[in-house]
């Protein structure tokens, strides 16, 4: 493998004995101090799945870092949040991270009423997110790059609009994050696959069953070849999990705890087994070989473990040096 890794910090996980922000905090210290690693990401929800709030995390996490990229994917508020507000916050950080941030919004839509319980309080339904979060894109978009900004759109209008100040990075990368899988299908499915290719500058996504990646990174490379646009130079990360216990079921097991603790009961012993690398070492770098092969160009691990800074120094020193240390024929790269 010969791109940098990213490190996904678990901060949900604050409410249920995880981890703490003073570890979190010491963690990232040490991902940016490792020439392995290029990102770090947080995940968001307002009302949905609560945690502590990602652009105050992304705030702290730039003064705690000099280097990697920071990130927050999925952004699942960014229907819900004010356009101008969000873009005002956006630049500020990029301008406190001197040019790092990296965005990836999605829906934020949830099963069970979440995400609908979350947008009432913002008068905000589900069926009206996918086009809040086009929308919203490029309200950000044109915030970031122009002055005396007017718009009028569906649900956001505003005259004579100048935000201060503007991102570092310009353009200011919105990547969108999914991973649209069955029932969802047919035109339904086409859509959220082409609004990868025809707005984002980038694409982030799970796989909850093997060959889910696959299949959609095909219908977005084809949508992207469509649009002119190489798939090839196309940025796209799995985002993963990771735990490494020399008995492989008891890691699943760990990682079902974690994630019915963070998420809820919603992800089967089998979802839990395809979105996680698990076992030894060796194990784990042939499940992540195998989630390489469907096409994702890099990686971000969260660790599924109650044993965050443990598990991090296995990472660091028996994981990710089989990961990198490839002799060409030997695995993806």
């Amino acid at each position: 493998m010969s791109s940098t890794i990213g490190f996904t910090l678990p901060q949900r996980g604050v409410f249920f004995g995880v981890t703490s922000v003073t570890e979190m905090l010491a963690l990232a210290a040490k991902v940016d101090a490792n020439p392995l690693f290029g990102s770090i990401w947080v995940g968001d929800s307002l009302g949905a799945k609560p945690r502590p709030d990602s652009l105050a995390l992304l705030g702290a996490l730039a003064s705690a870092t000099q280097r990697v990229r920071l990130g927050v994917g999925c952004m699942a508020s960014f229907p819900v949040r004010d356009p101008l507000v969000f873009a005002y916050q956006w630049a500020t950080l990029d301008l406190l991270s001197n040019g790092r941030m990296l965005l990836a919004a999605c829906t934020g839509l949830v099963a069970g009423g979440a995400s609908a319980r979350e947008g009432a309080a913002f008068q905000v339904t589900d069926r009206e997110r996918a086009d809040r979060l086009t929308e919203n894109i490029d309200i950000c978009r044109r915030l970031w790059s122009e002055e005396h900004v007017s718009y009028k759109g569906r649900f956001r209008s505003f005259e004579d609009v100048t935000i201060q100040p503007r991102p570092v990075q310009q353009p200011c990368p919105i990547w969108i994050a999914s991973n649209p899988r069955p029932p969802l299908a047919g035109p339904a499915l086409d859509r959220a696959l082409r609004r990868v290719a025809q707005l984002a500058d980038g694409w982030m996504t799970t796989r909850l069953s093997v060959g889910l990646a696959r299949s959609n990174w095909s219908g977005i490379a084809t949508a992207l070849a469509q649009q002119g646009r190489d798939p090839n130079g196309f940025p796209t990360m799995a985002y993963h999990n990771v735990n490494m216990n020399g008995d492989r079921q008891a890691a699943l097991e760990e990682t079902k705890r974690f994630l019915d603790a963070y998420y809820g009961p919603v992800f089967s012993p089998q979802m839990v087994e395809a979105w996680t690398a698990a076992g030894t070492p060796e194990q784990c770098v042939s499940h992540l070989d195998g989630l390489l092969a469907e096409g994702p160009k890099s990686i971000t691990l969260r660790i599924t473990s109650w044993r965050q800074t443990e598990q991090f120094e296995r990472l660091v020193n028996e994981l990710l040096p089989r990961l990198f240390d490839r002799q060409p024929g030997e695995g993806p790269s």
